[in-house]
Protein backbone atom coordinates (compact mmCIF):
# COMPACT_ATOMS: atom_id res chain seq x y z
CA UNK A 1 0.00 0.00 0.00
CA UNK A 2 1.18 3.22 -0.66
CA UNK A 3 2.14 5.83 2.01
CA UNK A 4 -0.41 8.07 1.12
CA UNK A 5 -2.94 5.77 1.16
CA UNK A 6 -1.84 4.30 4.22
CA UNK A 7 -1.79 7.74 5.92
CA UNK A 8 -5.42 8.60 4.54
CA UNK A 9 -6.26 4.78 5.79
CA UNK A 10 -5.40 5.80 9.31
CA UNK A 11 -6.80 9.59 9.16
CA UNK A 12 -10.56 7.83 8.31
CA UNK A 13 -9.99 5.10 11.11
CA UNK A 14 -9.67 7.87 14.01
CA UNK A 15 -10.99 6.30 17.52
CA UNK A 16 -10.01 2.43 16.06
CA UNK A 17 -7.06 1.09 17.45
CA UNK A 18 -3.93 0.49 14.63
CA UNK A 19 -1.00 -1.04 14.73
CA UNK A 20 1.87 0.11 12.04
CA UNK A 21 4.72 -1.33 14.05
CA UNK A 22 6.68 -3.40 11.47
CA UNK A 23 7.35 -6.02 13.84
CA UNK A 24 4.00 -6.10 15.02
CA UNK A 25 2.59 -6.17 11.38
CA UNK A 26 4.72 -8.69 10.44
CA UNK A 27 3.46 -11.03 13.48
CA UNK A 28 -0.20 -10.33 12.99
CA UNK A 29 0.16 -11.67 9.43
CA UNK A 30 1.45 -15.46 10.01
CA UNK A 31 -0.39 -18.88 11.55
CA UNK A 32 1.06 -22.31 11.73
CA UNK A 33 1.60 -22.64 8.22
CA UNK A 34 5.23 -22.95 9.78
CA UNK A 35 4.22 -26.28 9.96
CA UNK A 36 4.27 -27.02 6.18
CA UNK A 37 8.00 -26.57 4.71
CA UNK A 38 5.98 -26.24 1.30
CA UNK A 39 4.12 -23.41 2.54
CA UNK A 40 7.24 -21.38 4.28
CA UNK A 41 8.86 -20.43 0.88
CA UNK A 42 5.41 -19.40 -0.48
CA UNK A 43 4.34 -17.42 2.48
CA UNK A 44 7.58 -15.72 3.12
CA UNK A 45 7.56 -11.99 3.57
CA UNK A 46 3.43 -12.22 3.06
CA UNK A 47 2.81 -9.25 5.66
CA UNK A 48 -0.58 -6.60 5.57
CA UNK A 49 0.39 -2.97 5.95
CA UNK A 50 -1.54 -1.97 8.90
CA UNK A 51 -3.20 -3.87 12.05
CA UNK A 52 -6.43 -2.88 12.39
CA UNK A 53 -8.39 -4.00 15.81
CA UNK A 54 -12.09 -3.25 16.42
CA UNK A 55 -13.89 -3.23 19.51
CA UNK A 56 -17.17 -3.63 18.31
CA UNK A 57 -19.20 -3.91 15.32
CA UNK A 58 -19.71 -0.09 14.39
CA UNK A 59 -16.12 -0.28 14.01
CA UNK A 60 -15.87 -3.03 12.26
CA UNK A 61 -18.37 -1.17 9.64
CA UNK A 62 -16.33 1.68 9.68
CA UNK A 63 -13.03 -0.50 9.17
CA UNK A 64 -15.42 -1.99 5.90
CA UNK A 65 -16.14 0.97 4.71
CA UNK A 66 -12.86 3.07 4.66
CA UNK A 67 -11.71 -0.62 2.39
CA UNK A 68 -14.13 -0.65 0.36
CA UNK A 69 -13.58 2.86 -0.78
CA UNK A 70 -10.33 2.48 -1.51
CA UNK A 71 -10.08 -0.55 -2.74
CA UNK A 72 -7.94 -1.73 0.20
CA UNK A 73 -7.56 -5.80 0.74
CA UNK A 74 -8.81 -7.22 4.29
CA UNK A 75 -7.89 -10.55 5.72
CA UNK A 76 -9.31 -11.18 8.47
CA UNK A 77 -7.72 -12.63 11.88
CA UNK A 78 -8.71 -14.40 14.88
CA UNK A 79 -5.63 -15.93 17.40
CA UNK A 80 -3.54 -16.99 14.40
CA UNK A 81 -3.94 -20.55 15.53
CA UNK A 82 -4.70 -22.07 12.04
CA UNK A 83 -2.20 -24.08 9.81
CA UNK A 84 -3.10 -23.26 6.17
CA UNK A 85 -1.75 -19.66 6.01
CA UNK A 86 -5.57 -18.53 6.06
CA UNK A 87 -5.08 -15.48 7.70
CA UNK A 88 -1.36 -14.74 5.86
CA UNK A 89 -2.50 -11.62 3.46
CA UNK A 90 -1.27 -12.44 0.19
CA UNK A 91 -1.69 -8.94 -1.45
CA UNK A 92 -1.07 -6.87 1.91
CA UNK A 93 -3.20 -4.26 3.47
CA UNK A 94 -5.57 -4.46 6.23
CA UNK A 95 -5.22 -7.32 8.89
CA UNK A 96 -8.18 -7.29 10.95
CA UNK A 97 -7.78 -8.46 14.29
CA UNK A 98 -11.45 -9.37 15.87
CA UNK A 99 -9.57 -10.31 19.38
CA UNK A 100 -11.00 -7.29 21.06
CA UNK A 101 -14.14 -8.54 20.05
CA UNK A 102 -14.53 -10.83 23.10
CA UNK A 103 -17.83 -10.33 24.79
CA UNK A 104 -20.08 -13.43 25.84
CA UNK A 105 -23.29 -11.73 24.98
CA UNK A 106 -25.47 -14.43 26.34
CA UNK A 107 -25.55 -18.03 27.22
CA UNK A 108 -28.42 -19.97 27.71
CA UNK A 109 -29.28 -23.76 28.17
CA UNK A 110 -28.43 -25.60 25.13
CA UNK A 111 -27.56 -22.12 23.25
CA UNK A 112 -24.92 -19.21 23.01
CA UNK A 113 -24.45 -15.56 21.64
CA UNK A 114 -21.02 -14.22 21.20
CA UNK A 115 -18.96 -12.30 19.55
CA UNK A 116 -16.31 -13.67 16.91
CA UNK A 117 -13.44 -12.66 19.17
CA UNK A 118 -14.87 -14.71 22.26
CA UNK A 119 -11.89 -17.31 23.16
CA UNK A 120 -13.03 -21.24 23.14
CA UNK A 121 -11.53 -21.82 26.41
CA UNK A 122 -13.65 -18.79 28.16
CA UNK A 123 -16.86 -19.75 26.57
CA UNK A 124 -16.75 -23.38 27.99
CA UNK A 125 -15.77 -21.99 31.27
CA UNK A 126 -19.34 -19.73 31.16
CA UNK A 127 -20.90 -22.09 29.60
CA UNK A 128 -20.05 -25.11 32.17
CA UNK A 129 -21.66 -22.47 34.93
CA UNK A 130 -25.16 -23.56 33.76
CA UNK A 131 -24.42 -27.18 33.29
CA UNK A 132 -23.24 -26.97 29.71
CA UNK A 133 -20.44 -26.76 27.59
CA UNK A 134 -18.94 -26.28 23.98
CA UNK A 135 -19.89 -29.43 21.77
CA UNK A 136 -16.50 -29.44 19.96
CA UNK A 137 -13.34 -27.51 19.79
CA UNK A 138 -9.84 -27.87 18.23
CA UNK A 139 -6.94 -28.24 20.56
CA UNK A 140 -5.96 -24.74 20.43
CA UNK A 141 -9.07 -24.53 22.65
CA UNK A 142 -7.39 -22.17 25.02
CA UNK A 143 -6.11 -19.69 22.60
CA UNK A 144 -8.37 -20.25 19.78
CA UNK A 145 -11.14 -17.68 18.68
CA UNK A 146 -14.73 -18.48 17.91
CA UNK A 147 -14.90 -16.64 14.43
CA UNK A 148 -11.57 -18.32 13.66
CA UNK A 149 -12.75 -21.76 14.28
CA UNK A 150 -16.15 -21.37 12.26
CA UNK A 151 -14.34 -19.58 9.41
CA UNK A 152 -11.11 -21.99 9.11
CA UNK A 153 -12.16 -24.99 11.56
CA UNK A 154 -13.69 -28.23 10.71
CA UNK A 155 -14.50 -30.11 13.71
CA UNK A 156 -12.13 -31.59 16.88
CA UNK A 157 -12.09 -32.93 20.38
CA UNK A 158 -16.17 -33.55 20.62
CA UNK A 159 -16.72 -34.87 17.12
CA UNK A 160 -17.34 -38.46 18.00
CA UNK A 161 -20.31 -37.46 19.55
CA UNK A 162 -21.44 -34.30 17.61
CA UNK A 163 -19.87 -34.92 14.04
CA UNK A 164 -18.77 -31.98 12.55
CA UNK A 165 -18.69 -28.06 12.16
CA UNK A 166 -20.35 -28.68 8.47
CA UNK A 167 -23.34 -30.68 10.07
CA UNK A 168 -26.61 -29.28 10.45
CA UNK A 169 -27.09 -27.88 13.98
CA UNK A 170 -23.39 -27.58 14.78
CA UNK A 171 -24.31 -23.18 13.86
CA UNK A 172 -27.35 -21.48 14.60
CA UNK A 173 -26.65 -18.23 13.40
CA UNK A 174 -24.21 -15.91 12.30
CA UNK A 175 -23.75 -12.01 11.47
CA UNK A 176 -22.02 -10.76 8.97
CA UNK A 177 -20.26 -7.38 7.51
CA UNK A 178 -20.14 -7.03 4.01
CA UNK A 179 -17.62 -5.69 2.27
CA UNK A 180 -19.42 -3.37 -0.10
CA UNK A 181 -19.31 0.27 -0.75
CA UNK A 182 -22.21 0.60 2.25
CA UNK A 183 -21.79 -1.91 4.40
CA UNK A 184 -24.87 -4.00 5.57
CA UNK A 185 -25.05 -6.04 8.51
CA UNK A 186 -26.58 -9.77 7.04
CA UNK A 187 -27.58 -12.31 10.02
CA UNK A 188 -27.58 -16.03 8.66
CA UNK A 189 -29.76 -18.49 10.08
CA UNK A 190 -30.53 -21.97 9.83
CA UNK A 191 -28.86 -24.08 6.62
CA UNK A 192 -27.88 -19.93 5.82
CA UNK A 193 -25.19 -20.29 7.78
CA UNK A 194 -23.05 -22.53 5.85
CA UNK A 195 -22.35 -19.32 3.53
CA UNK A 196 -20.10 -18.74 5.58
CA UNK A 197 -19.50 -21.47 7.55
CA UNK A 198 -15.47 -22.92 7.06
CA UNK A 199 -15.14 -20.35 3.74
CA UNK A 200 -11.54 -19.12 5.24
CA UNK A 201 -12.41 -15.66 5.54
CA UNK A 202 -13.76 -14.66 1.99
CA UNK A 203 -17.53 -14.15 2.62
CA UNK A 204 -17.87 -11.55 5.30
CA UNK A 205 -16.63 -10.90 8.34
CA UNK A 206 -18.07 -12.52 11.06
CA UNK A 207 -18.70 -10.36 14.35
CA UNK A 208 -21.43 -12.49 15.91
CA UNK A 209 -22.24 -16.25 16.39
CA UNK A 210 -25.10 -18.10 17.72
CA UNK A 211 -23.54 -22.19 18.89
CA UNK A 212 -25.38 -25.04 20.31
CA UNK A 213 -24.22 -26.40 23.56
CA UNK A 214 -23.97 -29.64 24.62
CA UNK A 215 -24.97 -31.65 28.76
CA UNK A 216 -21.58 -30.45 30.54
CA UNK A 217 -20.22 -34.24 31.51
CA UNK A 218 -17.71 -35.34 34.43
CA UNK A 219 -14.77 -35.66 31.35
CA UNK A 220 -12.20 -38.52 32.68
CA UNK A 221 -8.80 -38.55 31.11
CA UNK A 222 -7.52 -41.98 30.21
CA UNK A 223 -4.52 -43.72 28.78
CA UNK A 224 -5.07 -47.15 27.42
CA UNK A 225 -1.69 -49.10 26.19
CA UNK A 226 -1.46 -52.10 23.18
CA UNK A 227 1.24 -53.87 21.79
CA UNK A 228 -0.17 -53.90 18.61
CA UNK A 229 -1.17 -50.55 16.70
CA UNK A 230 -4.07 -52.29 14.74
CA UNK A 231 -5.49 -53.73 17.97
CA UNK A 232 -5.16 -50.28 19.44
CA UNK A 233 -6.91 -48.59 16.06
CA UNK A 234 -9.63 -51.43 16.17
CA UNK A 235 -10.15 -50.63 20.16
CA UNK A 236 -11.24 -47.14 19.37
CA UNK A 237 -13.18 -47.94 16.51
CA UNK A 238 -14.95 -50.17 18.70
CA UNK A 239 -15.28 -47.70 21.32
CA UNK A 240 -16.29 -44.81 19.42
CA UNK A 241 -19.69 -47.04 17.97
CA UNK A 242 -20.40 -47.96 21.80
CA UNK A 243 -23.60 -45.56 21.45
CA UNK A 244 -24.16 -45.99 25.18
CA UNK A 245 -20.82 -44.61 26.11
CA UNK A 246 -20.26 -41.12 26.26
CA UNK A 247 -17.15 -39.67 24.84
CA UNK A 248 -15.23 -36.69 24.00
CA UNK A 249 -12.20 -37.96 22.50
CA UNK A 250 -10.57 -40.86 21.01
CA UNK A 251 -6.68 -40.28 19.62
CA UNK A 252 -4.76 -43.14 18.73
CA UNK A 253 -0.95 -43.00 18.05
CA UNK A 254 1.09 -45.68 16.53
CA UNK A 255 4.92 -45.65 18.01
CA UNK A 256 7.15 -44.03 17.96
CA UNK A 257 4.39 -41.19 17.95
CA UNK A 258 4.66 -41.08 21.96
CA UNK A 259 8.35 -40.03 22.36
CA UNK A 260 7.14 -37.06 21.35
CA UNK A 261 5.19 -36.63 24.53
CA UNK A 262 7.69 -35.41 27.18
CA UNK A 263 5.32 -35.27 29.69
CA UNK A 264 3.66 -39.03 29.60
CA UNK A 265 6.19 -40.67 28.98
CA UNK A 266 6.39 -42.41 32.26
CA UNK A 267 2.69 -43.87 31.18
CA UNK A 268 3.18 -45.25 27.35
CA UNK A 269 6.55 -47.95 27.87
CA UNK A 270 8.61 -48.27 25.15
CA UNK A 271 6.91 -49.59 21.47
CA UNK A 272 3.48 -49.55 22.93
CA UNK A 273 1.01 -47.53 20.83
CA UNK A 274 -1.52 -45.82 22.97
CA UNK A 275 -5.23 -44.47 22.77
CA UNK A 276 -5.70 -40.60 24.43
CA UNK A 277 -9.32 -41.03 25.98
CA UNK A 278 -11.42 -38.42 27.17
CA UNK A 279 -15.10 -40.13 28.88
CA UNK A 280 -17.55 -39.24 31.18
CA UNK A 281 -17.05 -40.64 34.10
CA UNK A 282 -20.49 -42.76 34.72
CA UNK A 283 -18.92 -44.45 31.19
CA UNK A 284 -16.11 -45.31 33.07
CA UNK A 285 -17.18 -48.45 34.51
CA UNK A 286 -17.48 -49.71 31.29
CA UNK A 287 -14.08 -49.47 29.64
CA UNK A 288 -12.02 -51.92 31.70
CA UNK A 289 -13.94 -54.58 30.23
CA UNK A 290 -13.79 -53.16 26.59
CA UNK A 291 -9.94 -52.66 27.30
CA UNK A 292 -9.48 -56.35 28.99
CA UNK A 293 -11.11 -57.45 25.09
CA UNK A 294 -8.63 -55.96 23.00
CA UNK A 295 -6.01 -56.60 25.46
CA UNK A 296 -4.90 -53.47 26.38
CA UNK A 297 -3.52 -52.34 29.52
CA UNK A 298 -4.89 -48.88 31.61
CA UNK A 299 -1.97 -46.83 32.37
CA UNK A 300 -3.09 -43.53 33.37
CA UNK A 301 -6.33 -41.80 34.88
CA UNK A 302 -7.47 -38.86 36.04
CA UNK A 303 -10.79 -38.14 37.29
CA UNK A 304 -12.84 -35.36 36.04
CA UNK A 305 -12.03 -33.34 39.54
CA UNK A 306 -8.33 -33.01 38.49
CA UNK A 307 -8.42 -32.82 34.54
CA UNK A 308 -8.36 -29.02 35.04
CA UNK A 309 -4.90 -29.60 37.06
CA UNK A 310 -1.14 -30.27 35.04
CA UNK A 311 -1.46 -32.29 31.91
CA UNK A 312 -4.54 -31.81 29.92
CA UNK A 313 -4.18 -35.40 27.03
CA UNK A 314 -6.65 -32.93 24.59
CA UNK A 315 -3.39 -30.90 24.15
CA UNK A 316 -1.71 -34.12 22.61
CA UNK A 317 -4.04 -34.99 20.13
CA UNK A 318 -5.66 -33.80 16.93
CA UNK A 319 -2.77 -30.84 15.79
CA UNK A 320 -1.13 -30.47 19.33
CA UNK A 321 0.43 -34.17 18.03
CA UNK A 322 2.43 -32.14 15.31
CA UNK A 323 3.53 -29.45 17.46
CA UNK A 324 4.90 -31.28 20.06
CA UNK A 325 6.37 -33.71 17.29
CA UNK A 326 8.05 -30.93 15.50
CA UNK A 327 9.40 -29.27 18.84
CA UNK A 328 11.83 -32.58 19.00
CA UNK A 329 12.47 -32.60 15.46
CA UNK A 330 11.38 -29.48 12.76
CA UNK A 331 11.82 -31.88 9.64
CA UNK A 332 8.31 -33.43 10.55
CA UNK A 333 5.41 -32.41 8.54
CA UNK A 334 1.84 -33.82 8.91
CA UNK A 335 -0.79 -34.88 6.26
CA UNK A 336 -4.98 -34.80 7.03
CA UNK A 337 -7.14 -37.85 5.52
CA UNK A 338 -10.44 -38.96 6.46
CA UNK A 339 -10.84 -42.51 6.00
CA UNK A 340 -13.86 -44.91 4.57
CA UNK A 341 -16.09 -46.41 7.09
CA UNK A 342 -14.87 -49.78 7.29
CA UNK A 343 -15.45 -52.02 11.17
CA UNK A 344 -12.01 -54.19 10.06
CA UNK A 345 -10.14 -50.65 9.04
CA UNK A 346 -8.28 -52.61 6.08
CA UNK A 347 -7.19 -49.48 4.75
CA UNK A 348 -5.96 -48.18 7.82
CA UNK A 349 -3.92 -51.45 8.54
CA UNK A 350 -2.64 -51.32 4.49
CA UNK A 351 -1.01 -47.85 4.86
CA UNK A 352 0.46 -48.39 8.28
CA UNK A 353 2.41 -50.95 6.60
CA UNK A 354 3.22 -49.57 3.56
CA UNK A 355 4.83 -46.44 4.67
CA UNK A 356 6.04 -47.94 7.79
CA UNK A 357 7.76 -44.91 10.06
CA UNK A 358 7.95 -42.81 7.58
CA UNK A 359 4.02 -41.59 7.40
CA UNK A 360 3.78 -42.42 10.95
CA UNK A 361 -0.28 -43.31 11.72
CA UNK A 362 -2.18 -40.81 14.21
CA UNK A 363 -5.61 -41.39 14.68
CA UNK A 364 -8.34 -39.16 15.67
CA UNK A 365 -12.38 -41.10 15.57
CA UNK A 366 -14.70 -38.93 14.47
CA UNK A 367 -18.83 -39.02 13.21
CA UNK A 368 -19.49 -38.23 9.52
CA UNK A 369 -23.24 -38.29 8.99
CA UNK A 370 -23.85 -40.76 11.81
CA UNK A 371 -20.42 -43.07 11.28
CA UNK A 372 -17.59 -43.43 13.16
CA UNK A 373 -14.59 -42.96 11.10
CA UNK A 374 -11.15 -42.98 11.59
CA UNK A 375 -9.53 -39.12 10.64
CA UNK A 376 -6.06 -39.23 10.76
CA UNK A 377 -3.31 -36.62 11.29
CA UNK A 378 -0.33 -39.15 10.03
CA UNK A 379 3.16 -37.70 11.06
CA UNK A 380 5.04 -37.57 7.78
CA UNK A 381 9.25 -37.67 7.63
CA UNK A 382 9.37 -34.78 5.39
CA UNK A 383 12.30 -35.20 2.65
CA UNK A 384 11.09 -33.31 -0.86
CA UNK A 385 7.93 -32.31 -2.03
CA UNK A 386 8.31 -34.54 -4.60
CA UNK A 387 7.59 -37.32 -2.10
CA UNK A 388 5.46 -35.68 -0.39
CA UNK A 389 3.14 -35.13 -3.25
CA UNK A 390 3.70 -38.88 -4.09
CA UNK A 391 2.49 -40.06 -1.05
CA UNK A 392 -0.85 -37.68 -0.91
CA UNK A 393 -1.40 -39.43 -4.22
CA UNK A 394 -1.02 -42.98 -3.38
CA UNK A 395 -3.65 -42.07 -0.31
CA UNK A 396 -5.96 -41.00 -2.77
CA UNK A 397 -5.44 -43.69 -5.10
CA UNK A 398 -5.97 -45.98 -2.45
CA UNK A 399 -9.61 -44.05 -1.70
CA UNK A 400 -8.65 -41.68 1.60
CA UNK A 401 -9.81 -38.37 1.03
CA UNK A 402 -6.43 -35.81 1.75
CA UNK A 403 -7.44 -32.38 3.21
CA UNK A 404 -3.98 -31.15 2.02
CA UNK A 405 -2.32 -28.98 4.52
CA UNK A 406 0.29 -27.59 2.31
CA UNK A 407 -1.45 -25.74 0.19
CA UNK A 408 -3.39 -22.21 0.80
CA UNK A 409 -5.56 -22.40 -2.47
CA UNK A 410 -8.98 -23.34 -1.27
CA UNK A 411 -9.83 -25.69 -3.96
CA UNK A 412 -6.74 -27.39 -3.78
CA UNK A 413 -7.09 -28.38 0.13
CA UNK A 414 -9.44 -30.10 1.45
CA UNK A 415 -12.18 -28.80 -0.65
CA UNK A 416 -11.98 -29.31 -4.17
CA UNK A 417 -14.89 -26.77 -5.36
CA UNK A 418 -15.94 -24.29 -3.28
CA UNK A 419 -19.74 -24.47 -2.53
CA UNK A 420 -21.73 -22.48 -5.42
CA UNK A 421 -24.29 -20.73 -2.29
CA UNK A 422 -20.75 -19.91 -1.14
CA UNK A 423 -19.93 -18.01 -4.29
CA UNK A 424 -22.85 -16.88 -4.92
CA UNK A 425 -23.02 -15.32 -1.43
CA UNK A 426 -19.29 -14.01 -1.77
CA UNK A 427 -19.91 -12.08 -5.16
CA UNK A 428 -22.44 -10.45 -3.06
CA UNK A 429 -20.98 -9.39 -0.04
CA UNK A 430 -17.57 -8.77 -1.38
CA UNK A 431 -18.45 -7.33 -5.19
CA UNK A 432 -14.58 -5.96 -4.93
CA UNK A 433 -12.77 -8.94 -3.85
CA UNK A 434 -11.17 -7.27 -0.98
CA UNK A 435 -11.60 -10.61 1.42
CA UNK A 436 -8.44 -12.77 1.42
CA UNK A 437 -7.95 -12.01 -2.14
CA UNK A 438 -5.62 -14.40 -3.39
CA UNK A 439 -6.61 -18.14 -1.86
CA UNK A 440 -9.30 -19.39 -4.27
CA UNK A 441 -8.69 -20.50 -8.10
CA UNK A 442 -12.47 -19.84 -9.29
CA UNK A 443 -12.24 -16.47 -7.34
CA UNK A 444 -8.91 -15.34 -8.98
CA UNK A 445 -10.18 -16.36 -12.45
CA UNK A 446 -13.35 -14.44 -12.25
CA UNK A 447 -11.02 -10.79 -10.70
CA UNK A 448 -8.83 -11.65 -13.66
CA UNK A 449 -11.86 -11.45 -16.06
Amino acid sequence: MKATNLETLIASLEGIETITDPTQVAKLSQDYHTFSPILVPKLAEKVGDIVVRPANEAEVIKVAATCAKHRIPITVRGAGTGNYGQCVPLHGGVILDMTKMHEILWVKPGVARVEAGVKLAALDKQAREIGWEMRMAPSTYRTATIGGFIAGGSGGIGSIQYGLLGDRGNLLGLRVVTLEDEPRVIELRGDDVQKVNHAWGINGIITELEIPLGPAYPWAEVIVTFNDFMTAAKFGNTLGNADGMIKKLISVFASPIPQYFHALQEYIPAGTHPAFLMIAEPSLELLPGLVQQFGGQITYQKSAQDTGKGTHLAEFTWNHTTLHARTVDTSITYLQSIFPADPNLQLVEHLYHYFGDEVMMHLEFFRVKGAVIPGALQLVRYTTEERLNEIIRYHEAQGVMIANPHTYIIEDGGRKVIDPEQLKFKEMVDPHGLMNPGKSKVLEFKTDR
